[in-house]
């Protein structure tokens, strides 16, 4: 097979900012030199970024697709399929240009791995597609580990009016090194289920959820998941699973534990297919929860997500 020409390839660099003025050049002639050849551009960030690029484009930004990232990319797991996919591939004539500033200085711990294994996981969903995605990290804000990881990542990374090609990049090592084991909260709810016991298990959560806080649409987030999760342990994941519930951080915190083993690591990230039928389960847990924390091993896998009220 032929190597994919330069102007078909994917492209992933990493911007390394450290101030506003330095942000505003980048991104603002990265969208400009992509409109000025006729490239669809979007451009995803949080909003005081987003603001300051509407304000640098003038009158370009009409032509430009603005997403605030802190409402659109809130779960890391979602920005795949409901931001960047779904921009890409509704511009599938020639290349597209995005920026996506999915990790800022405001994220917490427990969204960190999730974060990172997004940015990894970038490389696998784009391969050999004519897009490019620039994604700006704030060096002045943001911990050395998480630059580090950034130079893992992204094949090339643009610095000080320079890009350079990394030599740490290994997107891989990422996804298994975020693969954390996840241990539910010592004052977890618990329910065991089977192919007998689905309704009563999503019941169980529905009302352990409501008593921590939920109610409403939140509510009803949390049942869908709950049910879509439960139905593919007793469907794929060995035909038993194990539900846990409690509250963390202000959030409600639902766990479901099987044998089932995920081997793909973009499931739940790939927009379906058109007519099809199924597979939508762990996708649908992303586009309603405000994290999806995941680790699958040999023996297992564990998704958890989370919902605040």
């Amino acid at each position: 097979m032929n190597p994919v020409a330069t102007h078909e390839a994917f492209e992933h660099p990493a911007l390394f900012y450290r101030t506003e003025q330095e942000y505003l050049d980048r991104t603002v002639s990265f969208v400009q030199d992509g409109l000025d050849v006729g490239e669809p551009v979007a451009v995803a960030v949080p909003g005081p970024n987003l603001e300051l690029i509407r304000a640098g484009l003038g009158a370009d930004a009409e032509g430009v697709l603005l997403l605030d990232m802190t409402e659109a990319g809130r779960n890391p797991g979602r920005i795949i399929p409901g931001v960047l996919r779904a921009f890409a591939d509704a511009h599938r004539d020639g290349r597209v240009r995005i920026i996506g500033e999915p990790i800022w200085a405001g994220r917490s711990a427990v969204e960190y791995p999730a974060c990172a294994q997004h940015e990894a996981l970038i490389n696998a969903a784009f391969e050999g597609r004519p897009v490019t995605i620039l994604c700006p990290y704030d060096v002045s804000r943001l911990d050395p580990e998480v630059l580090a990881d950034a130079r893992i990542t992204h094949p090339t990374v643009m610095a000080a009016g320079a890009e350079q090609t990394s030599d740490a990049y290994d997107w891989r090592s990422v996804v298994v090194r975020y693969n954390e084991a996840l241990v539910a909260a010592p004052d977890a709810a618990v329910y065991s289920f089977g192919p007998d016991e689905l309704s009563a298990v999503r019941a169980f959560a529905v009302g352990r959820a409501q008593r921590l806080g939920l109610a409403g649409q939140r509510l009803e987030d949390a049942e869908l998941a709950v049910a879509e999760l439960t139905t593919n342990s007793v469907v794929h994941g060995g035909g038993r699973g194990t539900l846990a519930v409690w509250a963390e951080a202000g959030q409600v915190v639902c766990e479901v534990r099987d044998a089932g083993r995920l081997a793909d690591p973009l499931a739940g990230r790939r927009p379906p297919l058109r007519g099809q039928i199924g597979g939508r389960g762990l996708m649908l847990v992303h586009y309603v929860a405000d994290l999806v924390r995941l680790h699958t091993a040999e023996d297992g896998t564990t998704v958890r997500f989370y919902l605040t009220p």
